[in-house]
C-alpha cells in the first residue's frame, strides 16, 4: 500500500535526480556555446552568513563565489563535481544509498585520477555545494552520515518506512530502553498519533538514561530525544517537525558551558556550516532550559574552572546574534563572573531522583511548559 510519505519521498528522489542532471546539462551546455563551463555558489565563509532575524535562523548573504574551468583549480573541481554527480544519478536510479565516507572512498575507484578527492573534508564540501546549486538535500541523494545514534522515547506512535516496506512505532511500547533510533531521513516518518505535552533535547547520553530509568517520559508525557552532543541534521529535522506539524513546545537541556549553548542555538536557530538548510533544520521557538549559570549558584552543583577557550566562547557569544537577549546576556555575564562550568550529571550531587523530581519540573513550570 503506498502513503503520502512514500510519494513525497519517491518525488523528491525523482527531483533531486532531475536537478543533479540540469546542472551537468549546463556544462555541458556552456561547453557547446563556447563559454567556460563555471558554478556559482553562495560564498562559503562565515563573513557571509547573516542573521535573518524575521525568521530566527543563519542564512547565506548576498555574495557568490564561482567555480570556473578557467583556472587549473577550477577545472578540477568542477571535474571532481561531474564525477560525483554522475554517481549520484546513478545511486538514485538504481535506490542505492552510500555514506560520506564511502563516496570518499570510492572516488579512489575513479577512472580519472584529477576527478579522485584527496580527503574527507572535500567530497563532504562538494555535496554541501550540490545541495545549494541544486536546492535539494543529501538525504534526497541518498547520502548518510556515519551513525549518529540518537534515539527517541516517549509517546509518539509513527509509520516509519524501510527497505522492508512499512512498520509502525510505539517509541515507548515497542522500543527498549535505548528508544527508537532516528534514521536518516527523518521525512519518511509518517506521524500516526501523539500523547505528549513537549519535547525534551538532551545533550548527554547519560542524562537521557537518568530520565528513562526515571520515567521522566511517562509521568511528563514528554517525548526524550537524545541530541548525543552536536545534533545531527536527521535530529534537528525531527525535532523541527515535531514542533511544526504536532505543535508540541520543544525544550533543549544541555551541560553549562559556552560550547553546549551552541548545542541549544543549532537546534533552535541553525548552525553556520548548514546555513542553506536552516529553514528545513531549525526551531526557532525552542527554549533552553538549563543547565544555566544560575544553577550553578542556586543548587552550589560541582564545576570545573573555565578554560581561556571557555572565556574567549563566552565573550563571543555575547556579541552572537543567537543570543542577543536579557536572559543570555545575564547569565553569560554571570558565568564569567563565576569562572565556572557544570555538568548535567552535577545535579546527581544532590541525589539520583533530584533532576526529576525538582530540577525539571520546577524549571519548566516556570517557563510556562508544564
Amino acid at each position: 500500500m503506498s502513503t503520502d510519505t512514500d510519494t513525497d519521498a519517491d518525488l523528491n528522489e525523482e527531483e533531486a535526480r532531475e536537478q543533479l542532471l540540469d546542472l551537468a546539462a549546463q556544462f555541458y551546455d556552456q561547453f557547446a556555446d563556447g563559454s567556460v563551463p563555471r558554478m556559482e555558489i553562495p560564498t562559503r565563509t562565515k563573513s557571509n552568513i547573516v542573521f535573518d532575524e524575521d525568521e530566527d535562523v543563519w542564512v547565506y548573504g548576498d555574495r557568490h563565489s564561482t567555480r570556473s574551468a578557467n583556472s587549473v583549480n577550477g577545472a578540477r573541481k568542477l571535474l571532481k563535481a561531474t564525477y560525483t554527480i554522475e554517481f549520484l544519478a546513478d545511486q538514485l536510479a538504481e535506490d542505492r544509498s552510500s555514506t560520506l565516507r564511502e563516496l570518499y572512498y570510492l572516488s579512489e575507484s575513479w577512472e580519472e585520477e584529477r576527478a579522485q578527492f584527496n580527503d574527507q573534508d572535500e567530497s563532504n564540501q562538494l555535496i554541501e555545494d550540490l545541495e545549494i546549486v541544486a536546492d535539494v538535500t543529501r538525504e534526497d541523494f541518498h547520502m548518510r552520515p556515519e551513525e549518529s545514534g540518537a534515539t527517541v522515547m516517549g509517546p509518539l506512535y509513527l509509520r516509519e518506512q524501510t527497505r522492508r516496506g512499512e512498520r509502525e512505532i510505539h517509541c515507548q511500547k515497542d522500543v527498549g530502553e535505548g528508544g527508537y533510533q532516528i534514521p536518516n531521513d527523518p521525512d519518511t516518518i509518517e506521524f500516526l498519533d501523539v500523547d505528549a505535552d513537549f519535547v525534551l533535547c538532551v545533550e548527554t547520553g547519560g542524562m537521557r538514561d537518568r530520565l528513562v530509568e526515571n520515567g521522566f517520559d511517562e509521568e511528563y508525557d514528554v517525548v526524550v530525544v537524545h541530541l548525543k552532543g552536536q545534533p545531527a541534521r536527521a535530529t534537528r529535522r525531527l525535532t523541527k517537525r515535531l514542533r511544526d506539524e504536532l505543535d508540541l513546545p520543544v525544550v533543549v537541556f544541555t551541560d553549562g558551558d559556552p560550547w553546549s549553548y551552541r548545542i541549544y542555538g543549532s537546534v533552535a536557530y541553525g548552525s553556520i556550516k548548514s546555513a542553506h538548510l536552516s529553514e528545513y533544520l531549525a526551531t526557532p521557538e525552542a527554549q533552553f532550559v538549563g543547565i544555566r549559570p544560575q544553577d550553578i549558584v542556586d543548587y552550589d552543583l560541582p564545576t570545573d574552572p573555565l578554560a581561556d577557550s571557555d572565556i574567549n566562547a563566552l565573550e563571543s557569544e555575547l556579541d552572537d546574534p543567537r543570543f542577543q537577549d536579557d536572559f543570555w546576556t545575564e547569565q553569560i555575564e554571570l558565568q564569567l563572573d563565576i569562572e565556572k562550568k557544570a555538568e548535567q550529571q552535577a545535579l546527581a550531587s544532590r541525589g539520583l531522583d533530584f533532576v526529576t523530581d525538582t530540577y525539571l519540573p520546577e524549571r519548566l513550570e516556570e517557563m510556562d511548559v508544564l
